[in-house]
């Protein structure tokens, strides 16, 4: 006679039939929607033993590489040692009730189906990876080989068929459930008491659906991961591109604001085909470099599909007309045409322009990425347009318009003090930063990311700043004035070169220290963003 107490294939299968549990077989009595319901995972992390069994599950049901990761475990602690409690969360695609991926995907790439679940086609995607930065989860990942961006779907195509997800049949704890929940009830009550866990962002930004079982809590939780401080991707094609638009941007603010004054009775020099050129180049260069951030960047056009809620497709739009309409009035301007048609033009391109480095800014001021949601992100894309000013101001000493040339100048060392302001007011807030912030955690990660990796690089880019921006221009102004454009042109070229280099640093800086809000104690994170 067997043992009963010894547990075989058989008797195990037999006890999850018995208790009515979704694990350890094919089949699941899935519960069928009622009006206003969707599913939902539940997760007991009173029963995960943290083994990693759902992760490598998913992988094989969905043939991933070992790095793209759909789902993952998060490892915390409470106390400390030896009276320590370890704690694991679970977790793939939250399929919010609002997801961020879905509104921010440029290509409408995400769909919300009729159960609730969050899809991704992966036919449309052009691994432009902003879903990645959105989601404040990390649940999207990029997958090198196929260059597009993907996602846990909750094996919808299998519980139409009443079969059980590939995490949830594997897990030995019997803590991955699929449920069904009523929506109304769950985001204005219940999503507050049972869809919080340790460690993880505010649920009113995507809203997700999530059930968490958790164990009586006493003390602080730490992230297993909380002493690890990593650089971010560098993101160069982007670092380029933004900074190049922004300076095409402020050039043709210096070209239109000369345009307007001299119709209104000044007597500035007027702007020629030359000047034009070298306002149209940086956006025309700048632009196309945004395609080799793209895993399909043949696909790129596509980015302008979803210009109702994603501001990447905004931008890639008005970007896109600005420099085409740029492209027109340096044809304007080479037969010399009327004024009064160019500044016309001009007055076309200028709100477009606006809304364009607008839009870019907008982009990054996202709740999952707390170092770049801020109201300094716009002013600091905004106010790059000074090395515009530099450019412009090169072109007229050249040209022996030097009166013209420092009155851009003049302008130029204003905006420049103010991009230095900017500077001081993140290093101050950096330097202020105390555990109260709500986002203390990932900011202080930055904080040590910029003075523990990178104070060689900030403490460049800010004298760099002082040199190129403030000194160099001054002393041009000052050879100009004396009728000696020749040493003005060499200082405001050179003037342009460290401008552009101390730039090219901050904007590096900018995304390598970006840390997401995201898993708690994620170790293996994959191709996470």
């Amino acid at each position: 006679m067997s043992n009963p107490s010894i547990l075989t294939p058989e008797s195990f299968l037999n006890f999850n039939a018995d208790a009515n549990l979704q694990q350890g077989d094919y089949h699941i009595d899935i519960p069928e929607l009622k009006a206003g319901e969707q599913y939902r995972f539940h997760f007991d992390t009173t029963a995960c033993i943290g083994c990693h069994a759902c992760e490598v599950a998913c992988n094989e049901q969905n043939n991933n590489a070992s790095d793209v990761k759909w789902r993952r475990v998060g490892e915390m602690s409470v106390g400390t040692f030896p009276e320590m409690t370890q704690l694991f969360n679970s977790m793939s695609c939250n399929h919010c009730i609002d997801p961020e991926c879905l509104k921010g995907c440029p290509t409408e790439s995400y769909i919300k189906i009729d159960n609730g679940i969050v899809i991704h086609d992966d036919d449309t995607c052009i691994g432009c990876q902003y879903c990645t930065w959105n989601c404040p989860y990390e649940v999207p990942v990029f997958n090198h080989d196929r260059g597009v961006v993907t996602k846990c779907h909750m094996c919808y195509d299998k519980l139409a068929n009443n079969q059980t997800p590939a995490c949830v049949q594997t897990c030995p704890g019997a803590a991955i459930e699929i449920e069904a929940f009523n929506v109304e009830q769950w985001q204005s009550k219940d999503m507050y008491e049972q869809g919080v866990a340790p460690c993880l962002p505010d649920v009113d930004i995507t809203k997700p659906t999530t059930r968490y079982t958790l164990p009586e809590i006493n003390g602080v939780v730490t992230p297993a991961d909380s002493f690890m401080v990593k650089p971010n991707h560098a993101e160069w094609p982007l670092v380029f591109m933004t900074l190049l638009t922004q300076v095409s941007f402020g050039g043709f603010v210096a070209l239109f604001a000369s345009s307007m004054l001299n119709l209104i009775g000044f007597d500035l020099a007027s702007a020629n085909v030359f000047i034009v050129l070298a306002i149209f180049l940086p956006a025309a260069i700048g632009l196309p470099l945004s395609a080799l951030h793209l895993g399909r960047p043949i696909l790129a056009l596509t980015a302008m599909k979803n210009y109702k809620t994603s501001w990447l497709s905004r931008e890639a739009i008005a970007l896109g007309v600005y420099t085409g309409l740029l492209s027109l009035l340096l044809v304007l301007y080479y037969f010399e045409v009327s004024p009064v048609l160019k500044f016309m033009l001009e007055s076309l391109i200028l709100p477009i322009g606006i809304y364009g480095i607008y839009a870019q800014s907008m982009i990054y001021r996202i709740k999952a990425r707390p170092s770049w949601n801020k109201k300094e992100t716009t002013k600091v894309f905004f106010s790059v347009g000074y090395i515009g000013l530099i450019l412009i101001a090169l072109c007229l000493s050249y040209m022996n318009q030097t009166a013209s040339a420092n009155v851009l100048i003049t302008v130029l060392l204003f905006l420049s003090f103010y991009n230095i302001t900017l500077l001081k007011t993140q290093n101050s807030f950096y330097r202020n930063l105390n555990d109260s912030h709500k986002n203390f955690y990932q900011l202080n990660k930055t904080k040590k990311l910029y003075e523990e990796f990178f104070p060689k690089q900030n403490k460049y880019r800010k004298q760099m700043l002082y040199i190129g921006g403030l000194i160099l221009p001054m002393f041009a102004l000052l050879f100009n004035a004396q009728g000696d454009n020749l040493a003005a042109v060499f200082l405001l070229g050179l003037a342009l070169i460290i401008s552009f280099s101390s730039e090219i640093i901050g904007r590096y800086l900018f995304y390598v220290t970006a840390v997401a809000q995201g898993l708690a104690g994620n170790f293996f994170v994959g191709n996470q963003r």
